[in-house]
């Protein structure tokens, strides 16, 4: 699956806006426009980076990565990337075009 960063923004953005844990212990992310096992994905990539906390639900049958809070690394990346200029920037750095 090919990494979207415009949709990892998204994603963060929309973890800081919750940042309010379901009874599970993890926020409910739904992303218009993208599948759940995108997001998923996307969930897994950002924890790797050390932009978030995780719950890994993934079965045998199914793969499920859902997202439990930002991390400090998460707060400071979005601290940047709100800056439209920073973000071009950022963009330019990774070699990535959004979609």
């Amino acid at each position: 699956m090919k990494r979207d960063i415009g949709l990892a923004r998204t994603m963060l953005f929309a973890i800081e806006k919750d940042e309010k844990a379901t009874d599970c212990g993890f926020i409910c992310l739904n992303i218009d426009g993208y599948s759940e096992e995108k997001v998923s994905y996307h969930v897994n990539l950002l924890y790797e980076a050390g932009l978030i906390d995780t719950v890994g639900l993934s079965s045998l049958t199914s793969y499920r990565w859902e997202p439990k809070r930002l991390t400090w690394q998460g707060h400071e990346f979005l601290d940047s990337a709100r800056n439209d200029n920073l973000w071009g920037k950022t963009k330019e750095r990774l070699q990535v075009e959004e979609d």
